[in-house]
């Protein structure tokens, strides 16, 4: 990989987890680790162009048939595509359909740009993962599968110990605080040969853990704002992405909205 690569162009394709949530700005919107990427990326190369096509709730059907054409279509220098863990997640799930449509998404998109970037999704401690890791474990070794056959990258969060950290994620438990997303967007960063600003690999300073009580009180609050929630669109067949539009649906050039302010 070059170091000090130039790049003059990104698009981003997925689900929540490249939307950005849960990594809130001030206004209510979602920042999230694409937009630092892309932020950084503009700040190196003037005229720097960012589309972001994730919506969060998006199985990977769905970004296939949404998402990659017209990410294949922008001509990026980079694209990244993570998608399929919510397939994983679901109570039914076809795991050689999820792998015939991610790499149906590879096949399209890695012709389509200078540098197709996949990754292992972090993954956060807790009896959730458990249950679904076996899933989620055939669908990394895919990825490894599809990025060795189409010379794409990968950036391997899932075995990153920080990540797993409780303290990494949000009250919801399944999306990133701002803290990780900054710590994606450094690897990804790596990922493209770019010099190391911080080692995102380093674990969080130690602290006392929570009483039982408040642990009780903490799972009480998820259940009732955030799994009763999840397990009922799951049941309707509604997603938290029902008439979202992309985040940012055309390629043009990018600043920061913080570098604004």
């Amino acid at each position: 990989m070059e170091i000090n690569a130039t790049y003059t162009s990104l698009v981003a394709v997925g689900d929540s987890f490249t939307e950005g949530m849960s990594d809130l700005r001030p206004d209510g919107s979602y920042r999230g680790w694409a937009d630092v990427l892309a932020g950084r990326l503009a700040a190196r190369t003037p005229g720097f162009r960012y589309a972001n096509l994730a919506v969060r709730g998006k199985l990977i059907g769905q970004i296939v048939d949404e998402q990659v054409d017209a990410a294949a279509a922008m001509k990026a220098d980079v694209v990244t595509l993570v998608g399929g863990l919510n397939d994983t997640l679901r109570p039914k799930c076809d795991m050689g359909r999820v792998r015939a449509l991610l790499g149906e998404a590879v096949e399209r998109l890695a012709p389509s740009c200078g540098r197709l970037v996949l990754m292992r999704s972090p993954g956060r401690n807790g009896p959730v993962l458990e249950r679904f890791r076996p899933r989620m474990e055939e669908l990394f070794a895919y990825v490894d599968e599809l990025a060795a056959r189409h010379g794409a990258l990968v950036v391997d969060l899932y075995g990153a110990p920080a990540l797993a950290d409780p303290r990494m994620w949000d009250v919801d438990r399944l999306h990133l605080t701002a803290e990780g997303h900054r710590r994606v967007a450094e690897a990804v960063w790596q990922t493209l040969g770019l010099p190391e600003e911080h080692d995102w690999r380093s674990p969080l300073a130690p602290t006392v853990r929570p009483g039982w009580a408040s642990r009780r009180i903490a799972d009480a609050r998820f259940a009732r704002e955030h799994l009763g929630p999840w397990i009922g669109r799951r049941l309707t067949g509604r997603s938290s992405g029902d008439g979202r539009p992309p985040k940012r649906p055309e390629l043009l050039p990018y600043e920061a909205p913080e570098a604004l302010t």
